[in-house]
């Protein structure tokens, strides 16, 4: 694929996410108008030390292409930017941040997905379902009812981690999963993991919805 613009951030995209960008930094302004004057694309990285302004962070070296779809630019030359995670790719080496940050990738295509994956993304749909509602009935907002997955059983893996309540490490290393079948099998485990937490939690409000009711009145002697 060879040279591309690319923004590290404290976030994960995944193809088929939506990531809104406030650009203010002098040098990602120019990416931006950069970009904009070419085909839109850019490469989004997650920052494993690090700060996202002002460089000497520490990049990981695999990611996703972002394609603008929406571009303000304001009066006083910031821009907010309306993106969505295409593809996935592979860093083979960084080149110098002058004026911006740029890599040399090449596209990391997924391999071919295993005869149970269908099945595989329906379980998961599944567990996801339940740790969101158990979340809902904690009080955060989120909701229960999952959009219409793709129909291409690889995009639906990655749909189903950017709906997922998980840390960026765990989302960069589903990113970063070497096929289909092995990212919706590590989304499970962790959701297990997340349906047992959150369940402790609901127990422990329990506990202490009970405690605050005080013990039972005492009975008036006969």
């Amino acid at each position: 694929m060879g040279p591309l613009p690319m923004f590290p951030l404290g976030t994960v995209l995944l193809p088929s996410m939506v990531l809104p960008l406030h650009i203010f930094e002098p040098r990602y302004r120019q990416l931006a108008r950069d970009c904009l004057a070419g085909d839109g694309e850019f490469g989004v990285v997650l920052i494993e030390r690090g700060s996202e302004v002002g460089g000497g962070d520490v990049r990981t070296m695999v990611g996703t292409v972002a394609r603008v779809v929406e571009a303000v630019e304001l009066p006083d030359g910031r821009y907010a930017l309306g993106t969505v995670g295409t593809r996935r790719i592979r860093v083979r080496a960084w080149l110098d941040d002058d004026p911006y940050p740029r890599a040399d990738v090449e596209d990391w295509d997924d391999a071919e997905a295993g005869p149970a994956l269908a099945d595989e993304v329906d379980g998961v749909a599944m567990q996801l379902r339940r740790v969101l509602a158990a979340y809902a009935e904690l009080g955060a907002s989120v909701s229960p009812v999952l959009p219409d997955l793709s129909d291409d059983l690889v995009l639906a893996t990655y749909q189903l981690v950017a709906l997922s309540p998980v840390g960026p490490a765990d989302r960069q290393a589903l990113l970063a999963a070497p096929t289909p079948d092995e990212r919706v099998v590590g989304l499970a485990q962790l959701l297990v993991e997340e349906q047992e937490v959150v369940d402790a939690r609901l127990a422990l409000d329990s506990d202490l919805d009970a405690s605050e009711l005080g013990p039972p009145p005492d009975e008036p002697d006969a």
